[in-house]
């Protein structure tokens, strides 16, 4: 513990594991300045799961899993309430109707879904399947050029899996893995699903009407699999660039 609290003076920044009362698969390490106010705390927060600042309490636990605090008063900074590396900073969504009350945003057995069974699928003569089945018999060649085009990049995949740290290129960008696969809204080959770190993406995970993953929004961004690289890519530390 001592090791934790130079460490914190020296770098004037404290890492926290962050957790959510109702994004139970929701875990995040993130660095504060002990210098913020508890609201900036929460702003920055609301970026990265969802809930507004309004409807967000937040409670302090050490590395025992005892609460040690509430952070109560929005005006005090973080460094009141003497958060420590490795502390645990609990979300409570006090929004009944928070998108995420419930499981919505993770459990998708609550989504209602249109079902058909195979055979009536297969009766069905305007299908994709009946189309494609048309289409080969006609030219058996496009279709093997077609079945190339669908595995595009599905080589570069092998080592990218859902929850690896990455970096994305161009910017050198920093986030989560959260879909690798196909996307044909996005045109044919694999591709990879990113939550960034920062609001640096385009939506929220739904593409062109399709949901590929959940995550906040402007946090989402889908690439070629030739423009991620994972490995130990930790979220960056905004205050280091503040530095001279």
């Amino acid at each position: 513990m001592a090791t934790s609290r130079l460490q914190m003076e020296g770098d004037d920044s404290v890492l926290l594991h962050v957790t959510h009362s109702n994004l139970k698969s929701f875990a995040a390490d993130v660095r504060f300045s002990p210098q913020m106010n508890v609201e900036a705390v929460k702003e920055k927060l609301w970026k990265k799961c969802g809930t507004s600042v309004n409807a967000m309490a937040l409670e302090l636990y050490d590395e025992s899993g005892s609460k040690v605090a509430v952070l109560s008063d929005d005006t005090r900074p973080l460094g009141f309430y003497s958060p420590f590396d490795g502390f645990r900073l609990h979300i409570v969504d006090l929004d009944p109707s928070s998108v995420t009350t419930g499981g919505w945003l993770e459990d998708t057995s609550l989504v209602e879904k249109y079902t058909i069974s195979e055979e009536d699928y297969a009766k069905r003569t305007d299908s994709y399947r009946k189309f494609k089945e048309k289409r080969v018999a006609q030219n058996p060649a496009a279709s093997e050029v077609k079945t190339k085009e669908e595995d595009f990049m599905e080589d570069l995949c092998g080592n990218i899996k859902v929850g690896d740290r990455c970096q994305v290129e161009p910017g050198e960008k920093r986030g989560v893995v959260k879909y690798v696969g196909r996307a044909e809204s996005l045109g044919p080959g694999y591709w990879v699903g990113i939550q960034y770190d920062e609001p640096l993406g385009k939506h929220d995970g739904m593409v062109k009407g399709t949901r590929l993953f959940e995550c906040p929004q402007l946090h989402g961004g889908v690439v070629r699999p030739d423009k991620v690289k994972v490995g130990d890519y930790p979220e960056r530390d905004p205050f280091e660039e503040d530095e001279i």
